[in-house]
């Protein structure tokens, strides 16, 4: 795998086969080539969070496929649906730093997946 693009569905075994490091890589040089105005400095972490998302799509974790799918159908893009999957996960992450929650909870992270929307999303509502 050679390069990225978060619109097209990835080969999973490609994917998979890189070491952490290369997967965001290939995500940071998507974002640095492309017309979005992300910050340099906060570029490695959102790219980061695409990798999870993506690592999660690769490995077939439920419910994050169907959650994607279900984004697209609602009009997202299908990077604009890894955006939404990975502002939730960035939401836990920044709840078990500032030590709001104890522990990660999958089940509370797979309710997040079934509630959110792609309106909910535009309304900034994850």
């Amino acid at each position: 795998m050679e390069t990225y693009n978060p619109d097209k569905e990835i080969d999973a075994a490609a994917w998979l086969w890189l070491d952490e490091n290369e997967r965001i890589e290939l995500v940071q040089q998507f974002h640095l080539l492309s017309d979005q105005d992300l910050p340099e400095d906060k570029i490695r972490l959102h790219s980061a969070i695409h990798v999870v998302v993506e690592n999660q799509l690769a490995m077939g974790v439920e419910p994050v496929p169907e959650t994607i799918a279900r984004l697209i159908r609602q009009g997202l893009d299908r990077h604009e649906a890894i955006h939404a999957i990975g502002a939730i996960i960035a939401g836990d992450i920044f709840d078990i730093l500032k030590g709001n929650v104890q522990e990660y909870s999958l089940v509370k992270y797979r309710r997040k997946l079934e509630k959110i929307t792609a309106k909910r999303w535009r309304k900034g509502q994850y």
